[in-house]
């Protein structure tokens, strides 16, 4: 007779093994638009299925798989409902899932078919898929940049109470968002702090999705969109650079020379801002907090390789600081285990 705790060690194996189908029915699930065929209340499978372009048999099955998972509920007459957890998969929920899951639906899940690759060789298996490397592909399929841009600013939106939270913007009247993205992080900012004028930094495609961004907000007078490399040069000057969610897609070396490139931009007073996961920060969290940056950790292996992108501890990132002749001033770990690092020049 097996041992009960060995009969649910192997039980909870397969859950671990068939986790991917989960992906890959919430994906779908999205891809169909089932959310929002959903957010006006219960319908049946054979109602939705025409609105989707579905089988209804099938689409009756996938509704059901994703019930023991929180995402809908059944109810005794065949109905279905969007759960509250579902409910983040709606493109306007704020911090929506959903541009993430149109990711995982598309290149970056294909990607992780090739996981193995990565793993025996150390090369990017997205590089493999695509020939090219991940910005590359994206500064190509500006598409797929929107949508990337979309759930990177969902995901920073989950973070920007805590990191408001934990730190004072109004010290620094110039702020540089260096590899900005769409602009979202620098118009909060701003609309935050009205005291201060920015600049957000990025490549051409992108700076274009800032400007906008810019405009929407009514921040013309006191924010600019720059087409720049972080490789080269920004900005010099400004009382803040900001670096977020930018050193995790570099491997040491191209993390250094960022950092580099931005202490060559700063005056003796300015700071440097690295906003990213700390992969030790949530080392003794008992809230399933701790898985997430593993998960991350093994998405950065895939996409960039073993010598490129990665999570780090906030010993790494002192370390990446001290090697482009900064020093670390202060470290705030935020409630979701994220970092925020600020840095001055080295002076001695």
């Amino acid at each position: 007779m097996l041992h009960p705790q060995l009969r649910d060690d192997a039980a909870r194996m397969r859950m671990l093994l068939y986790g991917q189908l989960v992906s890959k029915a919430v994906c779908t699930a999205v891809e169909l638009g089932l959310p929002e065929a959903l957010a006006g209340g219960p319908r049946s499978a054979e109602e939705l299925a025409g609105d989707v372009d579905a089988h209804p048999l099938a689409l009756r099955r996938l509704l059901r798989a994703l019930v023991p998972f929180d995402v809908f509920t059944e109810a005794p007459d065949g109905t279905f409902t969007l759960t509250r957890l579902g409910a983040t998969l709606l493109p306007d929920t704020p911090g929506t899932a959903r541009p993430s899951a149109l990711l995982l639906a598309g290149e970056v899940g294909r990607t992780w078919q090739e996981f193995g690759y990565s793993v025996r060789t150390g090369d990017s298996a997205f590089t493999l898929l695509h020939d090219c490397t991940l910005f590359e592909h994206l500064e190509r399929r500006p598409e797929r940049r929107e949508v990337f841009d979309r759930s990177q600013e969902a995901g920073l939106r989950l973070e920007l109470d805590e990191i408001f939270d934990a730190v004072s913007f109004d010290r620094y009247p110039t702020i540089v968002d260096v590899g900005g993205g769409n602009g979202h992080l620098m118009c909060e900012l701003l609309h935050r702090t009205p005291g201060s004028t920015g600049s957000v930094i990025d490549l051409p495609g992108t700076v274009q999705l800032a400007e906008k961004r810019i405009v929407e907000g009514g921040l013309t007078d006191r924010c600019t969109a720059v087409v720049g490399d972080f490789f080269d040069s920004v900005t010099p000057g400004a009382d803040l650079y900001i670096l977020s969610h930018i050193l995790h897609d570099w491997g040491d070396d191209s993390a250094v020379s960022i950092l580099r490139t931005c202490a060559a931009a700063m005056p003796a007073h300015g700071r440097l801002m690295v906003i990213d996961l700390l992969t030790d920060a949530a080392a003794d969290d008992q809230g399933g907090r701790h898985r997430l940056p593993a998960l991350m950790d093994l998405y950065m292996l895939s996409l960039f390789g073993a010598a490129g992108g990665q999570e780090r501890t906030g010993a790494e990132f002192t370390a990446l600081l001290t090697a482009a002749g900064l020093e670390a001033e202060e470290t705030r770990v935020l409630p979701s285990g994220m970092g925020v690092v600020t840095a001055r020049r080295r002076t001695t």
